[in-house]
């Protein structure tokens, strides 16, 4: 096997630079995403040749290996061009971040022979499985498979069973996209580009080496032995959780800015205002959306520096300091979909034209922000209860 060619690995400003010159590009084609319903093969050809799908891959293999902070800041400046595109961004790196938790030979099997390999993933268990000699045999339905379009591979979850069929274990299995079925099921409001579809596994058989038991990983304990790159080190539910907030920072930064600009040559009907910049009361919501757009960035940044500063340290964070993970993402979110809220209010119907790019980034903000694991309410209740040292934790995913 043959490593990719290493070369100097380069910082987070050079690649948001990148990213900025071509985001006319991502723009232009966010509208021909939503209709396809997957992103347009030309952005991908674009964010591929830039490195934007090698921030979290092992540097071994040619990723960059950077910090949890430049997920979230990849995938802030591609969604100020388009949700949809930044919500691949982000699960394709935090897939291949997964990835990076198994075994040496299951990176290998990865990226040996394609260091350009794109992974996505599902977490949950909809799999039934059966053990058999170096490996299980394991046939199931995973939805909804972000980024299912362009992926190379599927970190996938499954049950662990014993020789007896008795779930043992809850774990995740690495599945190249070639033994795995697809079926065409993402049919939404909002983040439609996504490609979030089915992924099928019919007696697919998984070699061992490409299994990981997710109980021992929740509290630091990956397949991937003693890593070479601190990234690797990062508590795994935190940063599942936290990448999810990247796209929202930038879809409330381009609804800002879009309602900013056109200020001062809008009017307020039904007013004597000739442009919404003269009205205090659009002054206060601008500055509203703003303070929040910050809020959520500042929750997220402090997040990212806990996780990335504890896998520098060769530390795991405590369970108090990951729920809060959970509970700062939640923070982000909801500050970001109110923003928008209030931006669209501002602006006026006029944000609802399918000629105006302020919908299709409320659609997409108000979609996302429904996955699971970033609703606000339930991730405040799982901090709520680590403050509070209850043993009546709602979920062990934390």
């Amino acid at each position: 096997m043959t490593l990719a060619t290493e070369q100097p690995t380069p910082t987070i400003e050079q690649i948001l630079t990148r990213i900025a010159d071509i985001q006319p590009l991502l723009e232009q084609n966010a509208a021909q995403g939503e209709t396809d319903r997957r992103v347009a093969e030309e952005s991908i050809a674009a964010l591929t040749e830039i490195g934007a799908f090698k921030i979290a891959q092992p540097r071994r293999y040619g990723g960059y290996g950077l910090p949890v902070r430049a997920m979230l800041d990849v995938s802030a400046a591609v969604a100020e061009a388009d949700g949809g595109t930044a919500w691949v961004v982000a699960l394709s790196n935090v897939c291949a971040w997964l990835a990076g938790l198994f075994s040496r030979q299951a990176q290998d099997d990865v990226w040996g022979a394609n260091p350009d390999a794109k992974v996505s993933g599902v977490l949950s268990t909809t799999a039934e499985t059966s053990k058999v000699d170096g490996g299980y045999r394991v046939t199931g339905r995973w939805y909804y498979n972000s980024g299912s379009w362009h992926a190379d591979w599927a970190s996938l979850g499954i049950p662990l069973t014993n020789e007896d069929g008795e779930v043992v274990d809850q774990g995740m299995a690495l599945l190249p996209r070639t033994d795995l079925g697809f079926e065409d099921t993402w049919f939404v409001a909002g983040m439609r580009s996504s490609g979030s579809n089915c992924l099928i596994a019919d007696d697919v058989f998984v070699p061992e080496h490409r299994v990981m038991s997710v109980p021992p990983a929740i509290t630091g304990t990956y397949a991937n032995g003693e890593p070479e790159e601190d990234l690797f080190r990062a508590a795994l539910v935190p940063v599942l959780t936290l990448v999810l907030a990247g796209p929202q920072l930038g879809l409330g930064s381009k609804a800002l800015k879009l309602v900013t600009e056109k200020a001062s040559r809008k009017a307020i009907s039904y007013t004597s205002y000739t442009t919404q910049a003269d009205s205090v009361a659009f002054q206060l919501q601008l500055a509203e959306a703003a303070m929040r757009i910050d809020t959520a960035r500042l929750h997220a940044y402090r997040a990212a520096d806990d996780i990335d500063t504890a896998a520098a340290a060769h530390t795991y964070p405590d369970l108090t300091l990951r729920a809060r993970t959970r509970a700062d993402t939640g923070w982000a979110v909801e500050n970001i979909t109110r923003a928008i809220d209030i931006l669209l209010s501002a602006h006026g119907a006029g944000s609802f034209a399918d000629v105006n790019p302020l919908q299709r980034i409320w659609r997409d903000s108000a979609v996302a922000a429904r996955h699971a694991i970033v609703l606000p309410a339930v991730n405040y209740e799982v901090y709520g209860k680590a403050l509070l040292g209850r043993e009546d934790q709602i979920t062990p995913l934390i």
